[in-house]
């Protein structure tokens, strides 16, 4: 069996601002006390690149000028990275999981996994064939409050899904559109560096992953409206999405980046034959689930009545807020779980440990394109896959 007392390696590709996601991963990582940082590619600019290996105690000579670089030095060392992560811009996602995949390295991503169907698919493709296991840091996934609506959802709880309500607002663009202009603009803004889609791609992908993590559904068809509200802005910053699930359940998506006074709002309501269930990730301590002709109960993380699928990720006592950092670490130790079992050679089903995987990834891109695509068509059905 592998030794769980070996350390996993692993290195970054982006992540090197301060501001950054990347020191989120970082001190995620360090919660679980599986994984070192020993490689990265911190920066297009190597001079911060370096600096920022420097700081973090990474090796001189494990900083690397580039992905691709990066990939080919540590697939030929010894003692070479397990996994990679990416934090980078949208655009930066496919080339650099494409590079580590293609060398058996491990991949774990941030959302959304690309920019277009055809390089999810090819991304999938390359990771079945060179047998890699590929991890989308989908944040609210980790919440134990998710994982025990996932389980409750699959032990048949609410019954089958009649509808879904979904709503994420936010206002951290407001201020920037206000500043924007065609010459200076926030990436999102920008088609070749954030996708088809702004907003509909940074938090409707969210949307779109959490209800099929918690329930395993995939959308069939939807209609959209997206809206790019204020001067200056090129992408949606706003939309709204009616969505159509394969076995006949409907849905209605609500995101916005610019809905003054929000902070970071995201909101889900699962309504089923038998119950509904309602998870709030502001409050994200608490799961609320509305039985059929019963009284409503707020179940309350890490309370012995909970699920093992959620108690095994516990790591302070209820009542004590667990955060993003936190959401992140759960679902990084789900990744590692299932490297070191892969490294103990055990047949691995990535959808068993609990992180969102690729082919959530795919069903991701492919949605947030056909919403564009219904946009553009004038506001009509339009199909997912």
């Amino acid at each position: 069996m592998a030794d769980k007392r070996r350390r996993l390696r692993y290195g970054m590709v982006g992540g090197g601002s301060q501001g950054s996601v990347g020191v989120i991963h970082r001190n995620a990582l360090r919660l679980n006390n599986d994984a070192d940082l020993v490689a990265g590619s911190f920066s297009h600019d190597f001079e911060k690149s370096k600096t920022v290996g420097a700081e973090l105690g990474v090796n001189p000579d494990r900083i690397y000028r580039s992905h691709e670089e990066m990939a080919e030095a540590e697939a030929a060392r010894e003692d070479g990275i397990d996994f990679v992560v990416i934090c980078t811009p949208n655009c930066f996602h496919y080339p650099a999981a494409k590079a580590f995949l293609e060398k058996g390295i491990h991949v774990a991503c941030d959302k959304p996994l690309c920019l277009t169907p055809e390089e999810a698919e090819d991304l999938k493709k390359t990771a079945e064939k060179t047998k890699t296991l590929f991890c989308l840091t989908h944040t609210f996934t980790g919440h134990l409050m998710s994982r025990e609506a996932r389980a409750l959802y699959r032990k048949g709880v609410i019954g089958d899904l009649r509808t879904v309500v979904v709503e994420y607002p936010q206002d951290w663009l407001v201020d920037a559109l206000e500043k924007e202009t065609e010459d200076e603009k926030t990436w999102r803004s920008i088609p070749e560096m954030s996708g088809r889609g702004a907003s509909i791609g940074d938090i409707g992908s969210h949307m779109q992953n959490w209800v099929e993590f918690v329930t395993g559904l995939k959308i069939d068809k939807v209609l959209a409206n997206l809206e790019a509200v204020g001067a200056g802005t090129m992408l949606d910053n706003n939309f709204q999405v009616i969505v159509k699930y394969e076995n006949g359940a409907s849905g209605f998506f609500w995101g916005s980046q610019v809905a003054v006074g929000y902070d970071n709002a995201f909101k889900v309501m699962l309504l089923g034959e038998k119950g509904s269930m309602e998870f709030w990730q502001e409050d994200n301590n608490y799961l609320i689930l509305r039985p059929r002709n019963k009284p409503m109960e707020r179940i309350s993380r890490g309370s012995t009545y909970c699920t093992e699928e959620s108690l095994k990720y516990v790591r302070t006592p209820k009542g004590h807020p667990e955060g993003l950092t936190e959401a992140f670490g759960n679902i990084y130790r789900s990744f590692c779980d299932a490297i070191y079992d892969k490294m103990d050679g055990k047949e691995i089903n990535e959808d068993d440990y609990g992180y969102p995987t690729i082919d959530m990834g795919v069903d991701g891109v492919k949605f947030f394109n056909a919403c564009v695509d219904s946009q553009e068509q004038g506001n009509v059905w339009v199909k997912v896959n």
